[in-house]
């Protein structure tokens, strides 16, 4: 018996919430811990895998999968899932992650849980997943011989196992016919300053919402965010009126972030910006109205202007 997981790759290494994906795989103790990957494995990925406890990486490099397409990566998923004789497949709560497991269990009539924050028992198998964008756990049971799930994001932290794994390099032959290529990304473009990592990877978000009262609005915001070595995070009314670029926005239609801190300033807290910050250790909020939603469901909360209170704490941090 094995789990499968399926990787997804940043910068030549396990992207975040990959790490976070074997985490979570390793500590539901289902079986040796396998991953699969689409691409050669570079030095520093295969050190992930075996820091997280990986016995086998089922590595797939056929020249057509150089181009993303969802139904050739189930395709890859399905050989790997044979090959390690896996009945738990893991992907990351990623876009790409659902809709590749989306197009497995398709092609195989299996069932599959998406968003997974927690197992209750693996058999049967009873998870609770997020819906309604993060603001509601389902509990859900998946009764398919080969159980398919995606794990929201940041649902643990990536934690190395206690015995590394030898993550040994299995060659996957995959057999792709033309349907499976038919929809794949035929060209990327990178929009300037869209870099969204320093935002989902802060371990500390100073947000800011109308309560900025415009682009102006955002100097102590900046400010402290740089202060505290963090990121800036918005609300979406905040880059629907243009005051600052989509790519900072936290919530359903945005980012989804996990920080040590998240410092709410002059944001109401609609259930979709909830969605995007409810993973955060710890959340301050500052707002003018003690009723606002993002104040009642803060750990901490400051009732006051956000104007007064962030050049009040600059002064004080020096």
């Amino acid at each position: 018996m094995s789990v499968l997981v399926v990787l997804e790759v940043e910068d030549g290494r396990a992207s975040l919430v990959s790490r976070e994906a074997l985490t979570f795989a390793r500590d539901l103790g289902a079986g040796e811990l396998h991953a699969v990957l689409v691409g050669a494995a570079s030095e520093g990925l295969l050190a992930d895998c075996r820091a997280a406890g990986v016995a086998l990486v089922h590595e797939a490099t056929d020249p057509a999968l150089v181009r993303y397409a969802a139904a050739a990566w189930a395709a890859v998923v399905e050989a790997a899932g044979r090959a390690a004789r896996a009945d738990l497949v893991i992907a990351p709560g990623t876009g790409r992650g659902n809709e590749v497991l989306a197009h497995v269990a398709a092609r195989r009539t299996l069932r599959m849980a998406a968003n997974v924050v927690a197992v209750e028992s693996l058999s049967p198998l009873v998870v609770q997943r997020q819906v309604v964008g993060g603001a509601a756990l389902e509990r859900a049971s998946v009764p398919s011989r080969v159980r398919l799930l995606t794990m929201a994001g940041h649902a643990v932290e990536p934690v190395p196992a206690e015995t590394p794994g030898e993550a040994r390099v299995l060659p996957l032959e995959v057999a792709l016919d033309s349907a499976d290529l038919r929809a794949q990304v035929v060209r990327v473009e990178q929009r300037e300053s869209a870099d969204t990592s320093g935002l989902t990877g802060a371990r500390v978000v100073v947000g800011a919402g109308r309560g900025a009262g415009g682009p102006d609005g955002f100097t102590a915001v900046d400010a402290l965010a740089a202060r505290l070595g963090g990121a800036v995070g918005v609300s979406r009314v905040v880059t629907s009126l243009g005051w600052r670029p989509h790519h900072e926005q936290v919530g359903q239609t945005g980012s989804r972030i996990a920080p040590d801190l998240y410092l709410a300033c002059g944001i109401s807290g609609s259930i979709q910006h909830w969605a995007g910050c409810a993973s955060s250790r710890t959340i301050i909020a500052v707002n003018t109205d003690p009723d606002a939603p993002m104040v009642t469901k803060a750990d901490y909360a400051v009732v006051g202007d956000m104007h007064e209170v962030l050049p009040a704490l600059l002064e004080e941090l020096g």
